[in-house]
């Protein structure tokens, strides 16, 4: 049961406390430069849990439980860390507002259909909303520890909050999409 890839999603799990903490003054630079790089941890081990998994032929029921619920608490914890220290301000916190309703929405709606014995399987769509999330959550974080950081691209500098702006409204403009399909195969089995 406690496999390498239960084990990494139990990690992302256990990281977000330490992930918070480190976000929790907005002013310590180098705190968030350490969430940053925890934070890019867990990102990747998102990755690697279900591609291990499926390598290794031990994907689990405990995996297949606990996999989302690690990844919406992470997103929700920096989200309402990003939004309680005032990065994400203004309309932007309804694109991440849209984003932590679509998850909780999602969620009941799974739980709902599992007791139907239905499964619903993630989109491709939905796996670029959660790159798009989490690339938009990793560039808020960066921003909030090197603000001057900008990399040279083909038509100027890009810099973290040009990259966290528009993958947050990406992701919350895929969100919608995915999360009404979601509910167009959730209303297929309610009376």
């Amino acid at each position: 049961m406690l496999t390498l890839p239960n084990l990494l999603t139990l990690s992302r799990i256990v990281a977000v406390p330490l992930l918070v903490g480190l976000m929790w003054w907005p002013e310590w630079r180098t705190g968030y430069l350490l969430a940053f790089v925890l934070y890019a941890l867990t990102a990747i081990t998102d990755y690697f849990d279900g591609y291990l998994a499926r390598a290794q032929g031990a994907v689990s029921k405990l995996g297949q439980f606990l996999d989302p619920i690690a990844d919406k608490i992470m997103v929700a914890g920096v989200i309402v860390m990003l939004v309680h220290n005032h990065q994400i301000t203004g309309l932007n916190v309804i694109a991440a507002l849209v984003i932590l309703l679509r998850e909780i929405a999602v969620s009941g709606l799974r739980e709902f259909l599992a007791g139907l014995k239905v499964s619903v399987p993630v989109s491709r769509l939905a796996k670029w909303k959660t790159t798009f999330q989490l690339i938009a959550l990793g560039s808020w974080i960066l921003l909030g520890g090197a603000p001057t950081f900008a990399i040279p691209f083909t038509m100027g500098l890009v810099n973290p909050l040009s990259v966290g702006l528009s993958c947050l409204w990406g992701a919350a403009l895929l969100t919608v999409i995915t999360g009404w399909d979601y509910l167009r195969v959730g209303l297929k089995h309610m009376d």
